[in-house]
C-alpha cells in the first residue's frame, strides 16, 4: 500500500495501520487505515500516546503477516528514552489483538500512562474511495458504551446492526471522552527499577447478520500461529522448482497469500465454502472472474479452491433479469458486496453482474477441473448450471444474434466489462473510445474455450453427444468469425475490439496473449502475435505491458493502457507455451519472477509500465492492491508454463 499503510490479511478481515500500529482515521486518498470487515470500518482510530505524547519509530513495523514495532518517548541525544515500548498487532477472524510491552530504562520506580484513543465510524468501504459520491444514511445513529473491562461502539440505521467490542488485560483505569466521539482507554503503570508491564487489547467486530459466536485470540502470537498453520496447509505437498529458487520462493509466497485470502461463501445447497477473494484492500470478498482465474492458476496443485469457487459462482448464478444489477438468466456474477450500502441498495453491488468474461471463465474452469480431477460428480451436480451459463453466452450474451460476446456501458456500474473495466481502458491507438455496445477480444477467446471444454464435459460427464457436437459446431463458427473480423491484416495483429458498427478498436494491447492462451488463434497467427508481443515497445523487461509504447493511447501509470499486470503475463506465458513458444514463454517467466524477488518474492496486483532498460528497479503502480489473489497465483501459472527452467 501506499502512505506507509502496512496491511494483515486474515480472511474477510483486513487492518490497515501505519509505522507506529496507529490508525488515524484518514477518511479518502488511496489507502484508508482501519480495521475493516465485510466492507465496513469497524476501528476508524486508533492511537496510542506515552505520558500525553505520540511516541516515535525506534523499529517502524514492517511488510509481513504481523505488525510489530518498537516505540519510545521522543527525547534528544543528551536524556536516552526513560522506557521503551515493544507493541505487536496482528488480524484474526473479525478480531484485532494487540500486546503492548513497556520496558523501564531506569534504575528506580517509575509510573508510565499509557493511553489508546479509539473509536469506530462504521464507514463503508465505497465512502472512503476516492471518486467523492457522498450518501445519505437517514436515521443512522453511533452510541458508546462503557464496559467494565474495556468498550463498546455500536452503529444502527434501520434493521442494520454491527458493533465494536474493545477488551483489554488489565482493565483500563479510566476511560476518557474526547469530545469527538472518539474514546479514551488509559492506564498508569507502575514499573519497579528496569522493570517490564504488559497489556492486551482485543477487539471484536460483528458486522450485520453475524451469527456466530466469535472468538477472541489470546494474542497477536496465537493468530500468528493460526495463519501459519493455513499458509503450511496451503504449501503441503506442492512440489517446488529445486533448479529455480527464486520461482520457488514466489509460488511459496503466493501460496501463503492466497491462504490468508480465503473469505467465506455458501454453496447451492447452503454448504459453508471458503473461496480466494479478489485482494485487499478494496476487494476483500467474492469477484467472480478474479476468483476462477486465480483457481485456475492453482489447479494443477491444489484443486480445492476450484471446486469451492464453482460451486459458490453457481449458487449466485443470475436466475432472472436485473436492471441495476445487470443481471440476466444464467450470467455468473461479478462481485458481491456485504456491506450497508450495498444492503440498501445504494451502490448495485451486493449481486453485480457486470461482467461479460466470468461466465465463460466459469465454464472453463468446470471443464479444466473435471479433466484435472476426474470428478464427474461435480459436473453432473453444477449441468443446469452450465447449461444456464452456455444460454447466456447464446442469448443475452451476444453469441447468436451478434457473433460475439457483447457487453453495454452500465453508468451505474462498470463502463468496461471484461477483465480491463477502467473507463477508458478499450480504446483505439488514439485513445478514442468506441461508441455503443462493445464485442472484446479476449472474450470471444474465453467463449470459444468454454464452449470446447463444455463440450467435452457434455460428452464425458452429462452423456449428450447431440449437446456436444452443437458446441463444438458453435466453437468453430466463432473462431472463423473471429479471424475474419479482428485480424488487422496491416498490423498483423487482432483488434483489442470490435465497436458497435462492428469497427476495428485498433490498439496493439495484451489481450491478444489471452487469445493464445484460450487456442482461438490458428497456429501460424498464433505464432506471429506471441513474437509480436516480446518486441520492445510490448515488453518492458518486467513483463508485457497492457498497451504497447509508442502508442498515443500509452502511459506508464495508467490503470489499463501501458502498465504490467502479473496475471494478465501469466495468461500469455500459459498461452505462448500452448503455441509452442517456450523461449519467449521463458522470457516472460524471467521478468515477472525478477519482479516478485525485488518486492519480496511477491507480485502486486499491477506495476508500471517503465523500460528495465532505464529504470533497473520495477516502478509501483501508485494504487495498486499489495495482496491480490490473481498475482498471488501468477508464479503458479508460471511454473505450469515453463517448469523450473
Amino acid at each position: 500500500m501506499t502512505d506507509r499503510h502496512h496491511l494483515l490479511v486474515h480472511g474477510a478481515t483486513f487492518a490497515a495501520v501505519g509505522d507506529r500500529g496507529d490508525i488515524s482515521g484518514v477518511r479518502g486518498g488511496s489507502s484508508p487505515d482501519g480495521l475493516f470487515v465485510r466492507d465496513a470500518r469497524h476501528l476508524s482510530r486508533w492511537q496510542l500516546t506515552v505520558d500525553g505524547a505520540v511516541p516515535e519509530a525506534l523499529t517502524p513495523v514492517a511488510d509481513g503477516d504481523g505488525a510489530r514495532c518498537v516505540l519510545v518517548p521522543r527525547g534528544g541525544r543528551q536524556e536516552p528514552p526513560a522506557h521503551t515500548l515493544f507493541r505487536e498487532q496482528a488480524v484474526g477472524d473479525s478480531s484485532f489483538v494487540e500486546s503492548l510491552r513497556v520496558t523501564s530504562n531506569r534504575p528506580v520506580p517509575t509510573t508510565v500512562r499509557l493511553a489508546i484513543t479509539a473509536d469506530a465510524d462504521f464507514t463503508d468501504q465505497f465512502e472512503l474511495r476516492s471518486d467523492h459520491r457522498t450518501y445519505a444514511k437517514t436515521g443512522a445513529v453511533r452510541s458508546r458504551q462503557v464496559l467494565d473491562d474495556g468498550l463498546e461502539f455500536t452503529y444502527r440505521r434501520g434493521e442494520w446492526r454491527s458493533c465494536t467490542t474493545i477488551t483489554a488485560d488489565p482493565a483500563p483505569d479510566a476511560v476518557e471522552e474526547t469530545g469527538t466521539g472518539a474514546r479514551r482507554l488509559v492506564w498508569a503503570l507502575h514499573l519497579e527499577p528496569h522493570g517490564t508491564a504488559e497489556l492486551v487489547l482485543r477487539v471484536i467486530a460483528r458486522p450485520h447478520g453475524e451469527k456466530r459466536a466469535l472468538r477472541v485470540p489470546r494474542s497477536p502470537a496465537a493468530v500468528n500461529d493460526q495463519l501459519l498453520a493455513m499458509e503450511e496447509e496451503f504449501v503441503e505437498g506442492v512440489a517446488f522448482p529445486t533448479g529455480w529458487p527464486e520461482l520457488a520462493a514466489a509460488c511459496a509466497r503466493g501460496l501463503a497469500d492466497l491462504a490468508a485470502l480465503q473469505v467465506p461463501a455458501t454453496g447451492p445447497d447452503g454448504e459453508e465454502l471458503r473461496v480466494p477473494a479478489a485482494g485487499a484492500p478494496w476487494f476483500l470478498t467474492l469477484l467472480g472472474r478474479d476468483a476462477l482465474l486465480t483457481s485456475l492458476f492453482v489447479l494443477p496443485y491444489r484443486p480445492r479452491p476450484a471446486a469451492a469457487t464453482l460451486l459458490a459462482l453457481a449458487a449466485t448464478q443470475a436466475t432472472e433479469t436485473g436492471v441495476s444489477s445487470v443481471a440476466q438468466p444464467g450470467k455468473i456474477v461479478h462481485e458481491v458486496r456485504h456491506g450497508e450500502l450495498a444492503h440498501f441498495e445504494q451502490v448495485p453491488f451486493g449481486r453485480y453482474y457486470g461482467s461479460v468474461d466470468a461466465t465463460p471463465l466459469f465454464l472453463i474452469l468446470l471443464g479444466a477441473y473435471v479433466e484435472r480431477t476426474g470428478d464427474t460428480a461435480l459436473a453432473r451436480g453444477l449441468e443446469g448450471h452450465a447449461r444456464a451459463a452456455i444460454g447466456w453466452m447464446l442469448d443475452h450474451g451476444g453469441l447468436t444474434s451478434r457473433g460475439y460476446l457483447v457487453y453495454r456501458a452500465d453508468r451505474g456500474g462498470l463502463a468496461n466489462q471484461n477483465w480491463k473495466d477502467s473507463p477508458g481502458a478499450i480504446c483505439s491507438a488514439d485513445g478514442t473510445r468506441p461508441t455503443g455496445p462493445v464485442m472484446a477480444a479476449g472474450a470471444q477467446g474465453y467463449a470459444y474455450d468454454a464452449l470446447r471444454r463444455t463440450a467435452w464435459v457434455a460428452r464425458t460427464a452429462w452423456e449428450d453427444e447431440r449437446y456436444a457436437a452443437l458446441l463444438e459446431q458453435a466453437a468453430a463458427d466463432l473462431r472463423d468469425r473471429f479471424q475474419r473480423d479482428f485480424w488487422m491484416r496491416e498490423r498483423s495483429f487482432p483488434a483489442l475490439a470490435l465497436d458497435g458498427a462492428g469497427r476495428q478498436v485498433d490498439a496493439l494491447a495484451s489481450d491478444a496473449g489471452h487469445l493464445l492462451w484460450s487456442g482461438l488463434l490458428d497456429k501460424e497467427y498464433g505464432e506471429v502475435v506471441g513474437r509480436r508481443l516480446l518486441e520492445p515497445d510490448f515488453f518492458s523487461g518486467w513483463g508485457v505491458r497492457t498497451l504497447a509504447a509508442g502508442q498515443p493511447a500509452y502511459h506508464p501509470l495508467s490503470y489499463h493502457r501501458g502498465s504490467v499486470w502479473p496475471h494478465d503475463n501469466a495468461l500469455i506465458t500459459l498461452g505462448l507455451a500452448r503455441y509452442g513458444l517456450h523461449d519467449e514463454a521463458r522470457t516472460v517467466a524471467h521478468a515477472l519472477v525478477d519482479a516478485a524477488t525485488a518486492a519480496g518474492h511477491r507480485l502486486p496486483e499491477v506495476l508500471a509500465g517503465y523500460g528495465r532498460d532505464t529504470h533497473p528497479e520495477p516502478v509501483p503502480y501508485p494504487h495498486a492492491c499489495v495482496r491480490e489473489s490473481r498475482s498471488a497465483a501468477a508464479p503458479l501459472a508460471l511454473l505450469t508454463a515453463v517448469g523450473g527452467a
